[in-house]
């Protein structure tokens, strides 16, 4: 039997705190406890509370967020944090990923999105845009850079390895070894992929790949 990862919320809307309980619970996540702020959040964890996920959107002009950030992962460890907001922010990003962040997601997806992208993370994957990864590797992500919106139909980095083996004619098996990680996570992946390009079948994914320029030079090789 699973038993659901159970997770915290951190979330300033009171009304998307309870819409977002709604997606996410399920047979693999359970909600079990909400705060309105980081803040928040820590005085629950120093209370005793030890979640196995964070879900957080930082406070609207949250100035200290990377400092609370940190708190957090030193508060938790072995948890996964995962940065789940509106607003598509270099600053966001570069100070979650300083703070030690599993995943950077945006609120522009379905909730089964939403649902299979957390279970990447507690699968052990790393899941940010591909652009902001782009940049991070190339040292240009920093407070001063503009936000800028996402390319390439939003791939994650890991997607854009696989959809490049796909062009290869990899097998799952052949993926998974070569990205050392499991066939689980790679049909997992193969199936969020498939579904946020809009395309049916590993050849049609392989012929999106080609046709929007998604080669080795595009995204890093690693998540």
């Amino acid at each position: 039997m699973v038993v659901p990862v159970e997770t915290l919320l951190i979330e300033p809307n009171k009304l998307f705190r309870e819409v977002l309980k709604l997606l996410v619970e399920s047979d693999d996540f359970h909600i079990v406890n909400e705060a309105g702020s980081l803040a928040e959040g820590h005085r629950a964890i120093e209370a005793g509370l030890v979640p196995g996920m964070v879900l957080i959107d930082p406070s609207p002009g949250y100035s200290d967020e990377q400092e609370s950030m940190k708190r957090l992962r030193a508060l938790l460890p072995e948890a996964r944090l995962v940065v789940l907001t509106g607003g598509v922010s270099t600053r966001l990003l570069t100070s979650a990923l300083e703070a030690g962040i599993d995943g950077y997601l945006i609120r522009d997806m379905s909730a089964e999105a939403l649902c299979q992208s957390l279970r990447l993370v507690m699968m052990g994957e790393k899941v940010f845009p591909s652009h902001f990864a782009t940049l991070m590797i190339n040292g240009r992500t920093s407070t001063s850079m503009p936000d800028i919106q996402f390319g390439r139909g939003g791939l994650t980095p890991r997607e854009g390895q696989i959809i490049r083996c796909l062009q290869n004619g990899d097998s799952n098996k052949f993926i998974a070894s070569h990205l050392k990680i499991t066939e689980a996570t790679v049909k997992v992946h193969l199936k969020g992929l498939m579904r946020k390009i809009h395309v049916s079948n590993r050849t049609q994914a392989a012929i999106w790949g080609r046709t929007n320029g998604t080669g080795s030079q595009d995204l890093p090789a690693s998540a």
